[in-house]
C-alpha cells in the first residue's frame, strides 16, 4: 500500500469516525484502531504510527469542542456603568460612562455588575460584565509574550505541539460565545518568533475573526460572537494596527472621598478577617483613612491603600494578642504609630518658594502624577542643557521654550542681559524615570522666564500644554487623570490648554468644585496666571 493512499484511508475513517465520539475515552480507542489500520498496510509502517502518536495528542481538541455550544444568557444585553452612582450603590465601582455592548434590546445597569463583582473596587470589571450578561468567563495572560504561535498555535509537525491561546481560551469555556479577557496587551513582545501582536489583528478585526484559523486545528473558528475586553496601562506601547481594532475606555483614578469610602466599605473588613481580627475588636475612624490616603499612599487606584491598611491592622491585632483593651480605635494622629512616618507630604509649596521652579503635571502607567521643572543659567556658551531622562519629545519642548523667551524677552519684561552670555540648565526630578511627551512645554517656559524675571511661581498653581514658536498654547491628553493628580497633590489651580475645557466634564463633580482651571490659548496668559505679582518697587 502507498503511504498516499493509506494517509488517505487514515484520514477519512477517521474524519467519518470523529462526529461519533463523544466520550474522552474514545479519541484513544480511536488512534488505536488507526494504529491497527496501519498495521495492516505493510509498508511505511513506522511513519503510520508516529503520524497516530501525534493523533493521540490532536484528536481529543476537536473531538471535544464545543462547536455549537452558545450561552443562552443576555447575550443580547446592553451593559451600562454610568458615571454617576444611582441610590443606594457605594462609591468606588463607578468608572465607565461608555456602553460595551451596542445592541439596546435589553438593559443590565450598573447594579447588577456591581453585586457581581463581590469586592473592592474595579478589581475585575470584565469577570463582572460576563456574569451580568451569563456567559462563561475565562482570562489570556499576555504580559511578555514574544511567540506568534502563543496566538495562532503550533503546526502539528513539530514535537509538544499546541493549540493557541485563543483556542485553548475557548476549550476552558466550553462555549463559542464566551467573555475573554486580553490582560496586558501593552505588554506583548516581539522577536525573531513573530510578532503576537500582528497575529491578534485577525482575532480582533469583526472582518476576518469569523474565520480565524489555528495553526493547530486548521479549521476555521467562528469567534465573532466572542466579546473580547483587553487591558492595558500605557496606549504608547500597542501598536497603531491593533489600537485602531478597539474601543478605548478608560479607566481614571480615584479621588480622595472615593479611596476612603472604599477602604470604610470594603478594603477594612477583608484586611480584618485576614489578619485574624474579629468584628469590634479594631475600629478605624474616617480621618485615620484619610490620613493614610494622603500620605502614605500616592497611586491611582486602592492597591497601596490595601497593604497599608493590612499593615497597620497586623500591627493591632499583636496589641490585641498581648492583652490590650479592645476596641483599639485608630484615629488620625494613631496612624504615625503603626505606620511609621509619613511618605507624601504637600511640597508644592516648597519647591516653588523660589524662582525658576514651575509645577508641571503629566500622566504615567499608574495615572496622573505631578512633576517639577526646575531651570537655572551660568556664565558659559550659550544653550540649553536638560537633564532628567528625558525623551527627544520634551527635549525638543525645552528648545522650543527657550527659543520663544528669547524672542520675546522684551514682551515679557525680561533684560536682555539676563540672556546674553549664559547657559541655561532645565532639570526634571526623579531622573530615574524615564519621560516624555509635549505636554510640560508650558510648564519649562514658565520655570525659564520665573528665573529670568526673578519672580517664584504660585505655590498653588500646575500646568499643562505644549507651546509652539508662537507662543500658542496646544492641546494635551490625559486630562482627567491629571487633574486628579493635582488634587490628590494639594494644588487647587489647574493652567491647561483652552481646547482641552471640553475634557473637565470627564472630572468628577466634587473635585471640580474644589478647584479653580484656567483655560488658555497664549503663553502671555499662562505667565499672567502663574508667576507671583512682580513688587511695586521693583516694578517701579
Amino acid at each position: 500500500m502507498a503511504w498516499s493512499t493509506l494517509t488517505q484511508a487514515l484520514g477519512g475513517w477517521m474524519l467519518a469516525a470523529m462526529p461519533t465520539v463523544t466520550t474522552p475515552a474514545e479519541p484513544r480507542a480511536l488512534a488505536i484502531r488507526a494504529y491497527d489500520l496501519a498495521e495492516a498496510g505493510q509498508e511505511v509502517l513506522w511513519l503510520a504510527v508516529v503520524e497516530m502518536r501525534r493523533s493521540l495528542g490532536y484528536l481529543p481538541t476537536p473531538i471535544e469542542w464545543s462547536w455549537t455550544e452558545n450561552d443562552e444568557g443576555e447575550s443580547d444585553a446592553r451593559v451600562v456603568l454610568l458615571p454617576t452612582a444611582p441610590a443606594g450603590v457605594p462609591a468606588g465601582v463607578l468608572a465607565v460612562s461608555k456602553a460595551t455592548i451596542e445592541p439596546p434590546t435589553s438593559w443590565i445597569y450598573l447594579d447588577r455588575v456591581r453585586w457581581a463583582m463581590g469586592h473592592a473596587g474595579r478589581p475585575e470589571p470584565e469577570a463582572a460584565v460576563a456574569r451580568a450578561l451569563g456567559r462563561k468567563f475565562t482570562r489570556i495572560a499576555l504580559g511578555g509574550i514574544r511567540d506568534e504561535a502563543e496566538i495562532r498555535g503550533h503546526r502539528r509537525t513539530y514535537v509538544g505541539a499546541q493549540a493557541g491561546r485563543i483556542v485553548r481560551a475557548l476549550t476552558e469555556a466550553g462555549t463559542m460565545n464566551p467573555v475573554i479577557l486580553l490582560d496586558e496587551v501593552d505588554k506583548i513582545g516581539a522577536d525573531w518568533r513573530g510578532d503576537p501582536s500582528s497575529a491578534l489583528l485577525e482575532v480582533l478585526d469583526p472582518a476576518q475573526n469569523h474565520t480565524f484559523r489555528d495553526h493547530y486545528l486548521e479549521v476555521d473558528l467562528d469567534l465573532s460572537d466572542v466579546l473580547f475586553l483587553a487591558t492595558a496601562n500605557m496606549l504608547e506601547t500597542i501598536p497603531g494596527p491593533l489600537l485602531d481594532r478597539m474601543e478605548v475606555i478608560r479607566l481614571d483614578g480615584y479621588t480622595h472621598d472615593e479611596k476612603v469610602a472604599i477602604a470604610r466599605d470594603h478594603l477594612f473588613a477583608r484586611q480584618r478577617a485576614r489578619n485574624g481580627l474579629r468584628d469590634g475588636e479594631v475600629e478605624v475612624t474616617d480621618a485615620a483613612l484619610g490620613e493614610i490616603v494622603d500620605g502614605y499612599t500616592r497611586e491611582a487606584g486602592v492597591r497601596n491603600l490595601e497593604r497599608e491598611l493590612g499593615k497597620l491592622l497586623r500591627k493591632a491585632a499583636t496589641e490585641v494578642a498581648q492583652g490590650a483593651e479592645t476596641p483599639i480605635v485608630v484615629d488620625s494622629a494613631d496612624v504615625p504609630r503603626y505606620l511609621k512616618r509619613r511618605r507624601f507630604h504637600d511640597e508644592a509649596a516648597d519647591r516653588t518658594s523660589v524662582p525658576g521652579v514651575a509645577t508641571g503635571l503629566a500622566v504615567t502607567g499608574a495615572g496622573g502624577d505631578v512633576l517639577f521643572v526646575e531651570a537655572t543659567s551660568m556664565p558659559g556658551e550659550p544653550g540649553m542643557t536638560v537633564t532628567g531622562q528625558l525623551g527627544d519629545v520634551m527635549k525638543e519642548s525645552a528648545q522650543i521654550a527657550l527659543s520663544y523667551v528669547r524672542s520675546r524677552a522684551d514682551r515679557l519684561g525680561i533684560d536682555q542681559a539676563a540672556l546674553d552670555g549664559k547657559r541655561f540648565h532645565v532639570h526634571f526630578p526623579a531622573g530615574a524615570v524615564p519621560k516624555d511627551g509635549p505636554s510640560a512645554g508650558i510648564t519649562m517656559t514658565t520655570a525659564l522666564v520665573s528665573l529670568l524675571r526673578g519672580t517664584p511661581v504660585r505655590s498653588t498653581v500646575a500646568m499643562t500644554g505644549e507651546v509652539t514658536l508662537s507662543g500658542r498654547v496646544l492641546p494635551i491628553g490625559g486630562v482627567k487623570q491629571k487633574v486628579l493628580a493635582a488634587h490628590r497633590a494639594g494644588l487647587r489651580e489647574v493652567i491647561l490648554p483652552l481646547r482641552n475645557e471640553p475634557d473637565l466634564d470627564d472630572v468628577p463633580e466634587a473635585v471640580r468644585e474644589e478647584m479653580t482651571f484656567h483655560p488658555v490659548d497664549d503663553v502671555a496668559k499662562v505667565l499672567d496666571l502663574a508667576l507671583e505679582p512682580v513688587p511695586a518697587a521693583v516694578a517701579a
